[in-house]
């Protein structure tokens, strides 16, 4: 299983991987799986697992658990012999055994490794458990050589994120720091980086002179599982919007950077959170799943979304005027993640009436952000036969047809070996989050009588819900 050349793209050290909310659904559907592939294909040299949760479990219990979760979510044929292998990675502390307990295990781990090993805490809990964790974290003595992987949402709002900065730096510093967006681990979006600064057919037209509107959506078939407490307190706004799609919104905008490194990066995407108008309330639709609030943990009066679309801007000279739609939501009709850029359709048209020049709509430049990694452009083309009869084409390039499938790695496979590695690129800064998280707390309820008149671009994600109703009469 192991994959070529893997242990040049790994760290150099041995790592000590300190798992918190090993048993959590994130950790089994995801955590798991992906560090069971980094280490059998060969990508981490040395490495130990040691989980932390609420569970009142043993090592031999916890193993059963990742087993159970490499069955049911790996992506990839699981041998028993790296099973095994995998699985003496593997130890468990309860939160319980506190801080006393957690600093032996971390200890016995490196000892096993021996050579200078290095650690990595991945905090897959919920916000308002983050900074118990980092104090844990901080008692044990956990804090020298080592690295922290955050998960979103950063706070709710921008004074909470300032606060939590300011406390997570008193133990970690900045550089320590890794705040996940799996969205920016897959392929197909740092290909935006690519497609945009690579090409001379790209690079020149990806302005407001070309470019009519651009649409980020990522509707999702998943409901919350045992997630709608959690859900109850952010809803699609804060899960999503200002997390995911404000960071692909920050890939897609953002001027070139004068190199691919950490700081460039992130200098440019900051620039355009800074440029962006504060949203319209009147651009913005709210929905809700029906049996949302019968679920557990949920208000039954609760109006928390869990759809939304809205219309927000970028007021700089690049993109003066065009509109970003951005939608997502749960437990709709059909899951992707989709970005398509639409340009402007020529100013007059030279063909006759019935042609069929723009019946289908402008062309469109479409990344699909699936782990297939597609990417496609549609034009305007001529069908065979005598008159002028326009069609609509398309151009497609498919990352599981070429030879390269299988060197791609997943999302979180990728950030946590970078966060390993040291590398800051594909994270979000303090500075950057910030930033984005100064939008949490913006009004998104629109005014009732007000939503009739909402663009039927921003309205269009509702037709592939299967039961939204509005939650502010929209």
């Amino acid at each position: 299983m192991a994959v070529k050349n893997a242990s040049r793209v790994g760290p150099k050290n041995p790592q000590v991987l300190i798992l918190v909310g090993a048993t959590g659904d994130l950790s089994r559907r995801k955590l798991l799986p992906g560090l069971f592939h980094l280490c059998a294909s060969g990508f981490i040299s040395g490495c130990r697992i040691i989980g932390v949760a609420l569970d009142a479990l043993d090592t031999e219990a916890f193993r059963k658990l990742a087993r159970a979760a490499l069955d049911q979510f790996s992506t990839r044929k699981m041998s028993e012999s790296d099973w095994a292998a995998f699985a003496q990675t593997l130890t468990y502390v309860p939160l319980s055994a506190g801080a006393p307990a957690l600093k032996t295990a971390v200890e016995a781990a490196e000892k096993s490794l021996g050579g200078d090993s290095r650690r990595v805490h991945y905090l897959s809990v919920p916000p308002k458990a983050a900074l118990a964790a980092v104090h844990l974290l901080e008692e044990a003595r956990l804090v020298e050589k080592s690295r922290i992987i955050m998960e979103k949402p950063f706070g709710t709002d921008l004074a909470s994120a300032v606060a939590l900065n300011a406390q997570l730096h008193e133990v970690f510093s900045e550089d320590q720091i890794f705040r996940i967006d799996h969205f920016l681990g897959k392929e197909a979006a740092q290909n935006i980086l690519a497609f945009r600064f690579a090409n001379g057919l790209f690079e020149p037209i990806w302005n407001r002179n070309f470019i009519d509107h651009v649409q980020i959506d990522v509707p999702e078939t998943l409901d919350l599982g045992k997630r709608a407490g959690f859900y109850e307190t952010v809803g699609a706004y804060r899960d999503m919007v200002v997390t995911h799609l404000f960071q692909i919104l920050g890939f897609m905008a953002m001027e070139p950077p004068t190199a691919l490194e950490p700081k460039p990066i992130s200098e440019e995407k900051n620039k355009v959170f800074r440029s962006m108008l504060p949203l319209d309330p009147r651009h913005v639709v709210r929905g809700q799943f029906t049996g949302y609030r019968s679920e557990e943990g949920v208000d039954p009066e609760s109006d928390t979304e869990t759809f939304i679309a809205l219309k927000c801007e970028i007021d700089n000279w690049r993109w003066a005027g065009v509109p970003f739609y951005l939608r997502t939501g749960k437990r709709l009709a059909e899951g992707q993640r989709i970005i398509s850029i639409a340009f402007r359709e020529p100013p007059k048209s030279m063909f006759p009436a019935g042609s069929g020049v723009g019946a289908q709509g402008p062309d469109h430049l479409t990344f699909d952000l699936a782990d297939s990694s597609k990417v496609s452009l549609s034009f305007y083309g001529k069908r065979p036969g005598p008159g002028m009869r326009l069609d609509k084409l398309s151009l497609q390039f498919a990352m599981n047809e070429t030879g390269w499938i299988g060197e791609v790695l997943e999302a979180y496979e990728r950030l946590i070996l970078d966060a390993m590695r040291g590398d800051h690129t594909l994270f979000t800064a303090s500075a950057g989050q910030s930033l984005s998280a100064g939008f949490m707390g913006t009004e998104i309820d629109p005014p009732a009588h007000r939503a009739a008149c909402l663009a039927p671009a921003l309205r269009a994600g509702l037709a592939r819900s299967e039961q939204v109703r509005g939650v502010s009469q929209t």
